[in-house]
């Protein structure tokens, strides 16, 4: 078949496309993959609907756009993971697939994912794709909802745009989690998630387009007193997810997302506590620290 991508939303033609002619159970050729990559820099987000796939066919069309990460970004002990360390697990369920207590530390901290952010960016080298398939979806509620950090840098005025050219951010989980209240990190993993720099405006290395690079995880601004760095962050992020420059993704069972975490933000939407949710997420990294990108 013919890979097709049509918007999602006519209305925002150059953002959130729906990919139909590819069946990823059969996997995908080199020609395909540089079309679905076209497709990732005009959309910043595909949807592919229908797609039965399980976790080593998901990591085999994942591999076709770079190296994977490993799934280190959560608290999970490994005694209890229920998935490999390429696939990171999106889920409300323990190893025995049952609904996690609304008080287990796994559950609360999952919580920040509710937050806007960029995945990885609390990692020296960031995320560039991440792809995350719909194992099962709760009855209501759970939608992903994606904002468009070009459309939010092109939208600024020239003073800001200036202001915020070259400034660094550090983004760390222990700041994204703390705003929602929770504190409570072992001694290692508060070594592990120290505070890394990321510039807060990014070129594109294909498009060549500038883009706000925002997220919960962003803590402060090299060189500048907190409560101003805070206070900055949060007037760019209410300016980048204001109505225009976001789309609301409803899931259907099977559905795979991917988006590009160099060019947008995403938070998942709240959905009953005792119903099961169960995506899989494959993240494919970045090339360098974005320090080390052309600026």
């Amino acid at each position: 078949m013919t890979i097709t991508i049509r918007p999602a939303n006519p209305a925002r033609p150059d953002f959130v496309g729906e990919v139909s002619g590819v069946d990823l159970r059969r996997g995908i050729d080199g020609t395909e993959a540089a079309e679905i990559e076209a497709g990732m820099d005009r959309y910043a987000v595909l949807v592919f609907r229908g797609q039965d796939i399980d976790d080593a066919q998901q990591i085999a069309f994942s591999r076709h756009f770079g190296p994977l990460e490993q799934a280190t970004g959560d608290i999970a002990r490994s005694d209890q993971r229920r998935l490999s360390m390429e696939v990171n697990d999106i889920s409300n369920l323990d190893r025995d697939g049952s609904v996690l207590a609304r008080d287990d530390r796994r559950r609360l901290f999952a919580l920040g994912n509710m937050l806007w952010h960029s995945d990885s960016s609390f990692k020296p080298t960031p995320a560039k794709y991440s792809l995350l398939s719909a194992r099962v979806i709760p009855g209501s509620g759970g939608n992903t909802e994606f904002a468009d950090m070009r459309a939010a840098w092109d939208a600024l005025d020239d003073e800001t745009k200036a202001l915020v050219r070259d400034l660094v951010c550090e983004h760390t989980q222990i700041h994204s989690r703390g705003t929602l209240g929770f504190s409570d990190f072992t001694e290692e993993e508060r070594a592990r998630w120290a505070p890394v720099p990321q510039r807060l405006v990014r070129r594109h290395p294909r498009t060549g387009r500038l883009s706000l690079f925002l997220s919960a995880h962003a803590g402060g601004i090299q060189g500048w007193p907190k409560p101003e760095a805070l206070m900055l962050l949060r007037d760019l992020t209410e300016h980048a997810t204001q109505r225009d420059f976001v789309h609301a993704h409803v899931w259907q069972p099977h559905d795979l997302v991917m988006w590009d975490n160099r060019v947008t933000m995403h938070r998942a939407r709240r959905y009953p506590a005792e119903q099961k949710r169960d995506l899989h997420r494959t993240t494919v990294a970045d090339s360098a620290p974005t320090l080390e990108q052309a600026a």
